[in-house]
């Protein structure tokens, strides 16, 4: 079970990375690429996963922290679609949207790593 919550912790940060990356690589014209909704989707499948091995386990967990992180990444994941919606559809994305997709992948992060 141990090697299984290492490759989703893997995953998850793929998707990290997919999210912020193209966030990053995109800041002079910001947009929402389609393959930051695949990372944002990457995140909450493995978060989800990971959170259900917790018990399996015996893992210590900060529940609140973990319902923080979640509700991020839903918000992530929401403003993702709409934002490679309106690239599919040739539509402009917002500043602020796509700034809102990376700018909350990178809190979701912080609080990550920073939060003990």
């Amino acid at each position: 079970m141990s090697i299984l919550y290492s490759i989703l912790v893997f995953l998850h940060i793929v998707g990290a990375a997919m999210i912020v990356g193209y966030w990053i690589a995109t800041m002079k014209e910001p947009t929402v690429h389609p393959r930051q909704r695949d990372g944002a989707f990457l995140q909450l499948l493995t978060g989800i996963a990971m959170m259900g091995l917790i018990p399996a386990l015996d893992m210590d967990a900060n529940y609140f922290k973990l319902g923080i992180k979640f509700a991020i990444g839903l918000a992530v994941a929401v403003l993702a679609v709409i934002g490679s919606r309106k690239v599919k559809k040739g539509e402009p994305v917002s500043t602020g949207l796509a700034h809102g997709v990376g700018g909350l992948a990178l809190i979701n992060i912080a609080i990550a790593t920073i939060w003990n």
